[in-house]
C-alpha cells in the first residue's frame, strides 16, 4: 500500500460501499483498513486476546457495510463514532460469553467422564461412534455456512496461508481474510454446538 494514498472521507465511503459496480469491495476494504486500529484498542480496553478483538471488529464492518446498505445508518453521527459504538458493544458482548462460558466449565460432568468408567474395549468403540457422528455434524454444519466461508476454512484447513487466500479469493489483503475466518471458524462452532445439543 502506497504512503501517499489519500484518506478518503465519510461520504466517498458510504457512496463507494453504495455502488453497485466492481469497486463496492475495495470500499468495503478501505473502510475496514481505515479504523482497524481500534482493534489494539480493543484488546488494551477491554482485555480481549488479539483474535477475539479482530472477529469482533470484522463482525463490526460487516455490520456496518449491511447497515449502510439497508439505510439504516442514517448519518446522525460520523461514521467513526457509530463504527466505535457497535464495536465496542460486540467486546462486551464477547466479555459476557466468555465469562459465561467459564462458568459453564465448572458445572456438572462431561460425556468424558462416563466414557473414562467404561471397560478400554468398549471405550474404543463408543469414542469411534462419537467421533463418526462429530464428523457427520461438522460437515453438515460446514455446508449451511455458505461458499465464501466454505471455501476459506478449507482452504485453510488444507494448509493454505491466509495471504494466498486473499489474493484467490479476491481480499484485499491476509488480514481481511484471518478475521472473516476466525468470524467463519466462531459461526461454525456455534452451529457446531446447537447441533450437538439438538442431537
Amino acid at each position: 500500500m502506497s504512503f501517499f494514498q489519500k484518506t478518503i472521507s465519510d461520504n466517498d465511503l458510504i457512496d463507494g460501499i453504495l455502488s453497485n459496480d466492481s469497486r463496492r469491495r475495495s470500499f468495503e476494504n478501505r473502510l475496514y483498513e481505515k479504523y482497524a486500529y481500534l482493534i489494539r484498542e480493543g484488546v488494551w480496553k477491554h482485555r480481549l486476546t488479539a483474535d477475539d478483538c479482530s472477529m469482533a471488529y470484522s463482525d463490526t464492518i460487516l455490520t456496518i457495510i449491511e447497515n449502510i446498505q439497508n439505510g439504516r445508518f442514517e448519518g446522525r453521527s460520523g461514521l467513526k463514532t457509530y463504527l466505535y459504538q457497535i464495536f465496542s458493544n460486540k467486546c462486551v458482548d464477547l466479555l459476557r460469553k466468555n465469562a459465561t462460558n467459564r462458568q459453564q466449565v465448572h458445572h456438572g460432568e462431561t460425556l468424558d467422564d462416563f466414557i473414562n468408567i467404561l471397560p478400554d474395549d468398549s471405550r474404543s468403540i463408543v469414542q469411534k461412534i462419537i467421533d463418526q457422528y462429530d464428523t457427520e455434524i461438522l460437515y453438515q454444519r460446514l455446508r449451511e455456512l455458505g461458499d465464501k466461508c466454505q471455501q476459506m476454512i478449507k482452504a485453510w484447513g488444507e494448509g493454505f496461508m491466509d495471504q494466498e487466500i486473499a489474493v484467490e479469493m479476491g481480499y484485499q489483503s491476509a488480514a481481511v481474510v484471518k478475521t472473516s475466518r476466525l468470524r467463519c471458524l466462531e459461526k461454525l462452532k456455534e452451529l457446531y454446538h446447537k447441533g450437538v445439543k439438538k442431537g
